[in-house]
């Protein structure tokens, strides 16, 4: 693809990626049409009540409900370091005031953000995209009106993909699941703790769902056992709740409702929730096997962004994970839309596969497991780093990295109560370094 003032460019999906690509394209001067199959823009932060058919999410033939969020789910990540690198999360006028907020005002600052950069009038709402396929030079945009069975095909010169990974979900291997009979629930599925009232409840998970829906489900059910395959995990109670222990993975579970841990610990439970992630999926994308998606390795993608062989004119915003998603979103999106105005070049495809190939070996060599390929070190920092100087942007800002890294070392030492305890400000202004020192023994005078 040469150098061209304007293109014709499809986005899908308008949650914060989406709106990121749709902000740095339409800044390039392309043409820029979102699509987008829910009533409203938002992605992952538009709550919805209901759940599957499936609770499991493994049935095909189900209804997928697209949003994953729990009523109760606040932010991860404190809202300093939410933001865009030029629009912050700030605290708005009768907003949730807190430094890790609720859903709802992530949503609320999603909106303001398209609203301000014009970016509601792009979105075509309730338009589900069901091909995406090269044609000639170009690619072909199949979609479909919400409640309709005709669709519509146009032509687009680059598609941008930004459909995120919360939707299908990624379940464990339990042995002897076949044949126990209790429920089984996925967290994408959870809302509310209500429905586990007086229940015994085995969770399998580690991370942040794990952590939150267990101490919520723990309010309503009778007991809740977390089982994780960390290694180094033994059975033990939790001191701040009375009906909550910690297990090692399980070992294999019964017909009669008992699973059995690998820690020599069993229980008889009623439900079996699993909190254990997404899987990357592109139903509509028709690549002819180019990009191809297996073991939570979306591939070959340069830099996690461009398919070699078919770059710039196909790209994906929001692959990478365990980072800071906003100013991600945002940095890929304004590589992306540079390259397609021909402000940038990328490498040759040979030299962008050796890149890909590199970072599989690395892998390999240091023994990261293939749905970890889009997993980065500390936060991904060295990678945003170097998209920032793609695009003549500082680096990020340093006061963000002590942040986080000061956030990770709170939830090593504790973790109940860290949404209300951690305060991002004492941080402001501070370097790495101060925060190095602070950790350290005090030396005796």
């Amino acid at each position: 693809m040469g150098r061209s003032s304007s293109l014709k460019v499809a986005v899908i999906g308008a949650g914060a990626s989406g709106l990121a690509a749709a902000r740095e394209l339409q800044r390039e001067d392309h043409q820029v049409v979102v699509f987008e199959k829910l009533d409203r823009l938002g992605g992952m932060w538009v709550y919805d009540p209901r759940v599957e058919s499936d609770e499991l999410g493994i049935d095909p033939t189900r209804e997928i409900a697209h949003g994953s969020l729990y009523f109760s789910l606040r932010t991860n990540l404190p809202r300093q370091i939410m933001g865009f690198t030029d629009y912050p999360f700030d605290v708005k006028e009768r907003g949730d005031s807190r430094h890790f907020p609720g859903h709802e005002e992530v949503l609320r600052f999603l909106g303001d953000f398209a609203g301000d950069f014009g970016i509601s009038g792009l979105i075509r709402f309730e338009s589900e995209v069901i091909r995406v396929e090269q044609v000639d030079s170009g690619w072909v945009v199949e979609a479909r009106s919400c409640g309709s069975e005709s669709s519509v095909e146009e032509a687009y010169d680059a598609v941008v993909v930004c459909t995120g990974h919360h939707t299908q979900p990624r379940v464990a291997h339990v042995p002897g699941i076949q044949k126990w009979r209790g429920q089984q629930v996925h967290s994408h599925n959870y809302r509310q703790p209500e429905p586990y009232r007086n229940q015994v409840v085995v969770m399998i998970g580690n991370g942040p769902s794990a952590y939150d829906i267990s101490r919520e489900v723990a309010t309503a059910a009778k007991e809740v056992h977390l089982s994780s395959r960390k290694p180094g995990v033994t059975f033990s109670k939790f001191d701040n709740y009375p009906n909550m222990w910690q297990h090692s993975e399980i070992a294999e579970v019964y017909e009669d409702g008992r699973v059995a841990f690998q820690d020599g610990s069993s229980v008889y439970a009623d439900t079996i929730f699993h909190c254990t992630g997404y899987k990357y999926t592109f139903p509509f994308l028709k690549t002819n096997g180019v990009v191809s998606v297996e073991d939570g390795q979306v591939g070959p993608l340069y830099k996690h962004v461009f398919p070699p062989k078919l770059a710039p004119s196909l790209s994906f915003v929001g692959i990478v994970a365990r980072t800071l998603p906003f100013p991600l979103s945002e940095l890929q999106s304004r590589w992306i839309a540079q390259v397609l105005s021909g402000k940038i070049l990328l490498p040759p495809e040979e030299e962008m596969l050796a890149d890909v190939e590199e970072h599989y070996r690395h892998m390999k060599e240091n023994g990261i497991p293939k749905h970890h390929t889009h997993v980065l070190n500390d936060c991904g920092f060295e990678y945003m780093d170097w998209l920032a100087a793609q695009v003549d942007l500082p680096s990020i800002d340093e006061q963000a990295k002590v942040i986080y890294r000061k956030l990770i070392m709170f939830l090593a030492s504790q973790n109940d109560g860290f949404k209300d305890e951690f305060d991002p400000e004492t941080y402001c202004g501070r370097t790495k370094q101060d925060v190095v020192e602070s950790n350290c023994p005090k030396k005796s005078t």
